[in-house]
């Protein structure tokens, strides 16, 4: 991967970042973009505590196939609450979602960091923004991004079948991402694509 500077030229995430370190100060980064992106390798590349968005998905057995990951269906104000939480120096207790029952199994306590990543469909949205310092977006090709699904769950760690993590792209994650998340993602500090070699 690669890193391309977003469209705002006074933006510096690495100088916001420090800033904040410098002063004692909580980081939060925000990593977004569509499925199989690389956008959980990317938040665990940057190290601190990562939280991924799908903690806030719903129960999936409440809702009809196409509101699965859409914004309104996801508890994003716990997450900007959380966040908020974080920020000032508190411990947060944040969900637990298993993609194997698709389902909430729990909640987890968190102590706060000096660096917090915030990745997923939903990291850029208004609501958990507000608590952003650094906002990022990961972009692949819907190939490339096919294969890392293909791969993840050969690997078995979403305990699915191709046949579900197909329907799962094509009918749920990439039409949610192409209605919300590339509006939310628009105006990104900066812009992660593939390495062109």
């Amino acid at each position: 991967m690669r890193f391309q500077r977003g469209c705002d030229p006074e933006s510096n995430g690495a100088k916001l970042i420090d800033s904040h370190a410098a002063r004692g100060l909580p980081a939060v980064v925000g990593i977004t973009g569509p499925m199989a992106a690389g956008k959980s390798t990317l938040a665990a590349a940057l190290g601190g505590l990562v939280i991924s968005t799908d903690r806030y998905l719903p129960d999936y057995d409440r809702l009809p196939e196409h509101a699965w990951d859409l914004p309104e269906s996801s508890d994003l104000a716990r997450l900007a609450a959380d966040l908020a939480m974080l920020r000032s120096g508190r411990p947060a207790r944040i969900p637990a979602w298993s993609f194997v029952s698709h389902s909430r199994t729990g909640e987890e306590a968190v102590e706060p960091h000096g660096r917090s990543v915030v990745e997923g469909l939903h990291a850029l949205d208004a609501r958990v923004r507000a608590h952003l310092d650094v906002a990022v977006r990961v972009d692949a090709p819907r190939e490339e991004r096919w294969a890392r699904c293909v791969e993840r769950e050969r690997r078995g760690e979403r305990g699915g079948t191709i046949e579900q993590v197909q329907r799962g792209f094509t009918a749920v994650a990439e039409p949610t991402f192409d209605a919300h998340g590339r509006t939310n993602a628009a105006p990104a500090h900066f812009r992660v694509l593939p390495r062109l070699d």
